[in-house]
């Protein structure tokens, strides 16, 4: 037991004890190291003297402590000292879901999907790492003051579950999915199936199945139809109805094959709420009720040793013939049967069942002497009578009444519960007893009053007087300086807790908010606040020259900035894509700036004009031919006219793709003979 002021590692203050489980009691500490509050989770004494339990439990500890979520209840460190072992864990003020619907009754369609959503995105985080839960509940899920929602005791179950330990440790089999409560193979559906059943029970109200014994609740897991949530949440919609029953399939392969799909669901069913669009595969479940054989009815009592109900005695393999009573276990041999002879079987089975169950009712009741007589000689019946006589005569035995007076709650609850009695518990104040508070000061029946099993007894309690406190006005700090707003609070007397946010209208180092923000408080109350950090910066992304504007823009929006885009032609960067970024990248701006993204338009296109003459220079010159070649365009011009000696010639073409051409000529006297050639390079100008 450790105790406030005590100092784990020399760094771990323990501040006080605020929970005990089946396994470990949890302490608030302060981290002088880092300044801030931890949960420390101790293994209990039991535990920690298992050397093979604590190697375990450390190990899945280690593991689960590299997961690092926003709904997941982080793992800092793990160690031991002075012969106890511990885990050193994020400190989360708040309350846990089983609380929270208790307190409720049951929660509306859009509050279950968002705790549900939050759940599941802890659970992915852990299932990308290969880690799975295996007792995810209402219990392992803590709802915080600021309303974010966390999961707690990632790895720890793995640890547990491989040990022989009582039932109450190995977690809520109310959530254990069939395949965990037959100590089969377990993996990410298993915790998928008991978030199913944890949905089920924020909208319901209740768990989908319930009994007197661990053993009868996984015996109803593995073999009995779920009632629809609908059934009892009747404006439940569709598309969570059935994303409940999808997760609460009893075969793994019907479920939902990852938390990647459920949270598909999930999204779309707060968009599309009465939208049918879950598909549920089809497969044996909508068949007759599956039969649990006596070797997995034995692993499972296996798995609940306090269950004193259950005998594995009444369970010996000897008393059934498995091949009459529970047929061929083998894939495919049910279908191997013809519907007349299943009925028949399945008549034969409930008569059967039923002659065995009226065979107990008359073997008990024949104990007890419900039955009358039953003796092959005078003298066995006398004395079976005589029996019956006796136990009629116990069970209405009356007894005298024994003294409470003085007694706390806890001493007179054990002492009538040893005598077979109810208790019934008043509180009032006594002023002329001088009881001490908690005490009881009067009972009804009074001491020596005849009274029998059964009965209820009301005892007065004095009450517990509540100290005078002294109450202080909370002061409004919204809009002072972080320190200046510390000032104030801790002149009042109360304590305070900073977080930090970006905000686009609060200067950076000025109150945003506090909680709570007006009323009266204890003194040494603490009064959060919420400090501004300015606006958001962001850093603009490197490598985004080279990549698709679509991309771009898109990864630039999401980082919250607005983008601007300029076009320009480019030989090297192809039409589409990102020239460059303007801040450039790595560079760090306020969220909503705006980035001005140059894109290509790709290469330039030019046209040229071909605007040039030749002069004919031959005596005998009668006409010429001539041509003009570009590269790209092949021949532009063939042309053939008559000229005379000393004649200029002039060549024209527009909208030529190149920027120079060839231009070739033979001039012909009068008779066709050539006369003359020539042949010269053109360079053309560019058109506007």
């Amino acid at each position: 037991m450790l105790t406030e002021g005590m100092y784990i590692a020399d760094r771990y203050e323990i501040v006080g004890k605020v929970g005990t489980g089946g396994m470990s009691d949890v302490y608030k500490a302060k981290d002088h190291i880092l300044g801030r509050y931890v949960a420390i989770k101790v293994l209990k004494q039991e535990f920690s003297e298992d050397r093979n339990f604590v190697v375990k439990f450390r190990t899945e500890a280690q593991s689960a402590a590299g997961l690092e979520h926003p709904n997941i209840v982080n793992i800092y460190d793990v160690g031991s000292e002075d012969g106890f072992h511990y885990i050193v864990m994020e400190y989360v003020e708040g309350i846990t879901l089983k609380t929270y619907i208790e307190k409720k009754g049951k929660l509306s369609f859009k509050e279950s999907v968002s705790i549900a959503i939050q759940v599941a995105r802890g659970i992915e985080a852990a299932h990308n790492k290969d880690i799975i839960h295996r007792d995810i509940k209402p219990q392992n899920i803590i709802i915080s003051t600021e309303g974010k929602v966390k999961v707690t005791d990632f790895g720890i179950a793995k640890a547990i579950s491989s040990n022989t330990v009582s039932s109450d440790v190995m977690g809520s089999v109310h959530y254990t999915s069939p395949e965990h409560a037959r100590n089969g193979q377990v993996d990410g559906r298993s915790d998928i199936y008991s978030l199913g059943i944890v949905m089920y029970e924020m909208v319901t109200g209740r768990v989908p199945f319930d009994g007197e014994t661990t053993v009868a609740v996984a015996i109803q897991h593995l073999q009995e139809e779920m009632i629809s949530p609908a059934s009892y949440a009747t404006d439940l919609p569709i598309s969570m109805e059935k994303i409940i029953l999808k997760c609460c399939q009893k075969s793994p392969d019907r479920r939902y094959q990852s938390i990647a799909e459920l949270l598909n669901d999930l999204r779309k069913a707060l968009n599309y709420p009465n939208e049918d669009f879950v598909v549920i595969a089809p497969g044996p479940e909508s068949g007759p009720t599956k039969i649990i054989t006596p070797e997995e009815l034995r692993e499972i009592s296996d798995m609940a040793p306090d269950d004193e109900e259950y005998d594995d005695d009444e369970y010996d393999d000897d008393e059934y013939d498995d091949d009459e009573v529970f047929g061929d276990e083998e894939e495919g041999a049910e279908e191997e049967l013809n519907p007349k002879m299943k009925r028949l079987i399945t008549i034969g089975f409930v008569a059967i069942s039923a002659i065995i169950v009226i065979l107990v009712i008359y073997l008990i009741g024949y104990g007890l002497g419900l039955f009358g007589k039953h003796s092959t000689t005078d003298s066995t019946e006398t004395e079976t009578t005589s029996e019956s006589q006796q136990v009629s005569e116990s069970t209405s035995e009356e007894f005298e009444m024994v003294d409470l007076f003085g007694m706390t709650v806890d001493e007179a609850e054990l002492e009538l519960e040893n005598l077979g009695l109810y208790i019934s518990i008043e509180y009032e104040k006594d002023s002329e007893n001088e009881v001490p508070e908690g005490q009881i000061f009067e009972q009804d029946p009074v001491a020596g009053t005849m009274v029998k099993k059964g009965d209820t007894v009301t005892v007065k309690v004095v009450e517990e007087s509540s100290p005078e406190v002294e109450y202080i006005t909370v002061p409004n700090v919204v809009g002072q300086s972080e320190s200046s707003a510390k000032s104030t609070i801790e002149d009042k007397g109360l304590k305070y807790e900073v977080s930090y946010e970006y905000s686009d209208s609060v200067d950076a180092g000025d109150v945003i908010s506090q909680s709570p923000t007006e009323g009266s408080v204890t003194e040494g109350s603490t009064i959060k606040i919420v400090v501004s950090q300015g606006k958001e910066s962001v850093t603009i992304p490197s490598n985004l020259a080279g990549k698709s504007f679509k991309n771009v823009k898109s990864t630039l929006e999401n980082l919250g900035l607005n983008v601007e885009a300029a076009y320009e032609h480019s030989d090297d960067v192809e039409k589409d894509y990102v020239i460059s970024v303007s801040p450039k990248s790595g560079k760090t701006v306020e969220k909503g700036s705006t980035v001005t993204v140059t894109v290509s338009l790709g290469a330039e296109v030019h046209t040229y004009l071909c605007d040039t003459s030749f002069t004919i220079n031959a005596e005998n010159a009668a006409s010429v031919t001539y041509t003009l070649t570009t590269a790209t365009d092949g021949t532009v011009v063939t042309q053939t006219k008559n000229v005379t000696n000393g004649e200029t010639v002039t060549v024209q073409k527009a909208n030529l793709s190149d920027a120079s051409g060839t231009l070739e000529y033979t001039i012909y006297d009068a008779e066709g003979t050539p006369i003359s050639s020539g042949s010269e390079t053109v360079n053309f100008s560019q058109e506007e």
